[in-house]
């Protein structure tokens, strides 16, 4: 963090690839909501960082040695990162929405938020990455000790006892790892022999919102990764408008989670552009906070501002790499 005074130093090949990543989160989530008005879709929108910080977590792991990434998340979000992360079909994710593949009247109509995914990845620098994103229930961090144990078994049976080879990823929202106890309860056994996965890496998508509950009601903490002090664990906060510093965080987090093998908490800071899932209006029970969110930028756009500011790319140029996925996604 010193020798840089924590600014990264990126190649305009990485600024470009930033802002690919940055397009699809974005793009994807746009043409969900012009397509599928009016359906649940727990959108990403306001913390679509999290699109590129995974990528990047997966490129630089791949490079320090990780062969599997094992990933633990709520529904916000996890249509985004199953197509755009570990290589989903949109089509198919396109037909569950139509309700072509899962009978919606018996399945509460919203099975898709709780299916799993396994893919496997080839790097930019040519490693090979496998991919998993665990299914889970409505009831948030219920997966969070199901990943651990699905890792800390393949730590043993595949791996050798070598922790290096694979890592947990959780993903939480701000309401959940500050509200539920099952966040304290898996991380206070992540230094026991009989249960340590090698460190763990915690992405909090901070919606400065629960369901409707402003933050400063729905916690006693100042930050909603508090509870990671109780293993002394670092924690990062980063603002989620910020793609290179996203970018770099995690690289950071990457590296000391394989470096030392201990949890590490990145707070990314955004806002939920919509309702808890689109069908709610957040204007009656946050009404100020939706006045600023209405007018905001989102991520690409700043990042795509700043890159065409410093002549690393044109107008067109962005415009380019916008419409090509459109259109992917249109096919």
């Amino acid at each position: 963090m010193e020798s840089s005074r924590n600014t990264p130093d990126y190649s305009v090949e990485q600024k470009v690839q930033i802002l690919q990543k940055l397009t699809e989160a974005v793009g994807f989530e746009k043409f969900i909501h012009k397509k599928f008005p009016g359906q649940k879709r727990f959108s990403l929108e306001g913390g679509e960082s999290l699109i590129p910080a995974l990528d990047t977590l997966i490129e630089k792991g791949a490079q320090l040695g990780i062969r599997e990434f094992v990933i633990g998340m709520p529904h916000r979000g996890r249509l985004n990162v199953l197509t755009n992360i570990l290589g989903k079909s949109q089509q198919v994710v396109f037909s569950e929405f139509e309700g072509i593949a899962y009978d919606d009247e018996t399945l509460l109509g919203d099975v898709k938020y709780h299916l799993g995914f396994t893919s496997q990845r080839e790097t930019r620098k040519g490693h090979h990455v496998r991919l998993t994103l665990t299914p889970n229930p409505s009831h948030l961090e219920a997966v969070s000790p199901v990943v651990e144990g699905i890792v800390r078994s393949r730590i043993d049976q595949q791996y050798q006892g070598d922790e290096g080879k694979i890592v947990p990823v959780l993903i939480h929202g701000d309401a959940s790892i500050a509200g539920q106890g099952l966040v304290y309860e898996v991380i206070q056994m992540s230094g026991l022999e009989a249960y340590r996965t090698g460190g763990t890496i915690h992405l909090a998508v901070n919606n400065q919102l629960g369901f409707t509950t402003n933050y400063l009601e729905g916690r006693t903490s100042i930050y909603c990764t508090d509870v990671a002090k109780t293993i002394q664990s670092p924690i990062f906060h980063v603002n989620g408008d910020d793609a290179e510093a996203v970018a770099f965080m995690v690289e950071m987090a990457v590296e000391f989670r394989n470096t030392f093998h201990k949890d590490v908490f990145i707070d990314l800071l955004g806002y939920r552009k919509y309702g808890h899932n689109e069908g709610d209006e957040p204007r009656f029970t946050q009404p100020l906070l939706y006045q600023i969110i209405e007018k905001h930028p989102d991520p690409r756009e700043i990042y795509a501002g700043k890159l065409k500011e410093q002549g690393i790319i044109t107008q067109e140029t962005a415009d380019r790499i916008e419409q090509s996925f459109t259109d992917l996604l249109e096919v």
